[in-house]
């Protein structure tokens, strides 16, 4: 993929050679996992379904379950969970892509935003995928589903996505200057995330002085609204879309801005210190 050094000479050819080298770079990155793509990709669902059953019996035994909203419970749980698992493995997979030293960096073509957005799509497909097989199945051998708004419900998948590629190229940008930081605040931001995403329970039935405690947090913005798209009796109050969103654009260009920096001041000894 990388044995042509023309250039294209219009901008639609750039684009679709960029489109050619990240749809490679994303193959690459899926693999990385297991040698077989449908392992990889099945791996990653067990991972969600095991989510899933885990948190539907710890409702169970703490009976929470008459605290979720009315509707689908396990919707009510896969609404939490798949954007959660998105934000964190976007953030993953863009803080782990590879950088300016990278051996993967001295092929011509290849550029650090291209890894960039070849780890960001890899993830969103892998987790998109296993939503809607996991969905499908659910909704065939259990129960059929219904979802009130499931394009705006998306709308937030997509957001949480967004925000964690944002947030997980800020931390690609400071890694070779801290790495040990950047690695102990991914693991405590992800499992920070666990409560404080708000996926255990409903904005509306907070109190005032626990909702300040998690309204600084964009995913706990867009889980909430989720599942006002989700349920037709579910209307969040204290949650909107807009902040995760400007959030997001905000980290993006901070992001942006720090790995231009960190680039410029690569160097291969920075392989050495990781």
């Amino acid at each position: 993929m990388f044995q042509s050094n023309r250039k294209p000479k219009s901008g639609l050819g750039s684009a679709l050679a960029m489109a050619e080298l990240i749809y490679h770079s994303v193959v690459r990155n899926v693999r990385k996992q297991h040698n077989n793509a449908f392992a990889a990709i099945a791996m990653n669902m067990m991972q969600a379904v095991m989510f899933v059953l885990a948190f539907y019996i710890m409702f169970s035994i703490l009976g929470m379950r008459g605290a979720a909203v009315r509707g689908d419970f396990l919707v009510y749980l896969m609404s939490g969970i798949f954007l959660y698992l998105t934000h964190v493995k976007a953030l993953g997979a863009v803080a782990a892509s590879e950088g300016p030293a990278s051996p993967m960096m001295q092929h011509a073509p290849m550029n650090t935003i291209i890894a960039i957005a070849a780890a960001a799509v890899g993830a969103l497909y892998i987790q998109v995928l296993s939503l809607f097989v996991i969905l499908f199945i659910y909704h065939v051998a259990v129960t059929p589903i219904s979802i009130d708004q499931p394009i705006a419900a998306f709308a937030m998948l997509l957001i949480s996505w967004f925000t964690g590629c944002a947030l997980g190229l800020v931390m690609l940008a400071i890694k070779p200057w801290f790495p040990s930081f950047v690695s102990i605040f991914s693991t405590v931001y992800q499992r920070a995330n666990m409560i404080a995403s708000g996926k255990m329970f409903l904005a509306n039935s907070l109190p005032g002085y626990m909702l300040a405690m998690f309204d600084w947090n964009p995913l706990f913005h867009t889980i909430d609204q989720a599942r006002g798209f989700a349920f037709i009796n579910y209307n969040p109050r204290y949650s909107n879309w807009e902040y995760p969103l400007w959030v997001g654009l905000v980290l993006l260009m901070i992001g942006l801005m720090g790995e231009f920096y960190t680039r410029r001041h690569a160097s291969l000894s920075w392989n050495a210190r990781r």
